[in-house]
């Protein structure tokens, strides 16, 4: 079969752009059912694999407003399943503040309320303040991924106590569950004690698909050893090869082929019909961002306080970011090292996609430029970032979607009956 670009949607708040809900005619509130449900559904009119809501463990308006007044997402995607069909349903939940008998049981359930579409993004939690919210001090960043790996094996072992026909319900003989067909976890590991059988049957995915975003080695590694799909954050195509490369050879080594997972580096593309409107659209939007903002965010992403450094100063050659965001502040220091940027430089990029890749102009040029993304190794399809909702996401679906279907890069229908057959992985057998 041709391979074909894969697109997620991201749900961050009212949009990924820090003053998106700003502009006119967006929404200004992440907690309207409606609205969300209507996202969701324009999503799955451009044929969009899945959507993806993120989520945090503690509250900053400050940092990003729109995105800290929000529904939990497992509850909100279980009404937006009954608005779609198609569309795969994914949520953020912590492997760090999380227990494994709780995160196994709601993805099934979603996965069963979906019919077969649910996603769980397992992060590690990398904000450090989510640790007051719990009575706990944060672990390092080792730390939080070595829990993560065995709260991973903990939830597939989970999904699996279930055979696909354990459940019988014949009324003849009465009986209702073969019981030789569920069996007990007996899970005994350094993090975790967890006896099973989860309380509900075997999902029609079989697993609900794993997302993974650490950009950092563990991360890469954790991502190789359990991720079905990676979103990555990137601003320049070489270093784009180079993170796809380096996740997808690891793969070998747990016996798994390249194409059982894909990599979606975030992107917010603005669309112009002209290269005047799209540049027209991005700067009203960077009209609207607030210094306080834009600056705290900027603090949050690097662990340290920002507001000490001249904004129009150079890059300060003894900055240190902590470990909390590894990945972005990587990408965003290293950019800024290739292009000889100052630190406003750095702050503008940072409030206008939170250090993920702007993607400006008009729909060929997106176009163009996401189809060199892809058959030249570095992707394979993108996570959609739009600025604002809803139409950031509306311009994307009407001006770059059909340019993609027109080259025979992207889907023209939906396939198969669960998010598992449309991204092209096998539904895995009971371990």
């Amino acid at each position: 079969m041709t391979r074909k670009i894969h697109f997620g949607l991201f749900l961050l708040g009212t949009g990924s752009h820090i003053a998106g809900w700003r502009i006119p005619g967006a929404i200004d509130s992440f907690e309207d059912i409606g609205m969300v449900k209507q996202i969701a559904v324009e999503a799955e009119r451009g044929l969009f694999d899945l959507i993806f809501m993120g989520d945090n463990l503690n509250a900053d308006p400050a940092a990003h407003p729109s995105y800290t007044a929000r529904l939990e997402p497992l509850t909100l995607l279980s009404a937006v399943a009954g608005a779609t069909k198609h569309i795969g349903l994914g949520a953020t939940v912590s492997t760090t503040y999380s227990d494994p008998f709780t995160v196994a049981r709601v993805f099934a359930s979603l996965d069963h309320l979906s019919g077969g579409r649910a996603a769980w993004n397992a992060v590690t939690t990398a904000n450090p303040a989510a640790a007051a919210n719990f009575g706990t001090i944060h672990p390092d960043h080792s730390k939080r991924y070595e829990i993560a790996e065995e709260f991973l094996t903990v939830v597939r072992g989970l999904w699996d106590c279930w055979a696909d026909d354990a459940i019988v319900a014949d009324r003849e003989t009465g009986t209702y569950i073969d019981a030789s067909k569920v069996r007990a976890l007996d899970h005994e590991g350094t993090h975790f004690k967890v006896k099973g059988p989860i309380n509900i049957s075997r999902s029609p995915q079989g697993h609900p698909i794993v997302l993974q975003a650490g950009g950092s080695v563990p991360g890469q590694e954790l991502a190789a050893k359990s991720a079905d799909l990676v979103f990555s954050v990137t601003q320049d195509i070489d270093e784009a090869r180079t993170f796809y490369r380096s996740v997808k050879d690891r793969l070998a080594k747990y016996g798994r082929a390249a194409d059982s997972m894909v990599i979606l580096p975030g992107v917010m593309p603005i669309v112009g019909r002209t290269e005047r409107e799209a540049h027209d659209k991005l700067a009203q939007l960077q009209g609207f961002i607030s210094e306080t903002n834009a600056l705290s965010l900027l603090s949050d992403r690097f662990g340290i306080d920002m507001s000490i450094y001249d904004l129009d100063g150079p890059i300060p050659d003894n900055l240190q970011p902590s470990d909390n965001y590894h990945a972005f502040a990587k990408v965003m220091l290293d950019k800024a090292k290739r292009e000889n940027m100052r630190l406003r430089d750095v702050y503008n990029l940072m409030a206008a996609a939170r250090g993920h890749w702007v993607l400006c102009g008009t729909p060929d040029y997106i176009a163009d430029t996401l189809e060199t993304w892809f058959t030249t190794g570095a992707a394979d399809g993108f996570n959609i970032m739009p600025s604002h909702f809803p139409d950031g996401l509306t311009d994307f679906v009407d001006m770059v979607v059909p340019i993609l279907q027109d080259r025979g890069l992207f889907r023209t229908e939906y396939e198969g009956k669960t998010l598992r057959d449309r991204m092209g992985f096998q539904r895995p057998s009971r371990a």
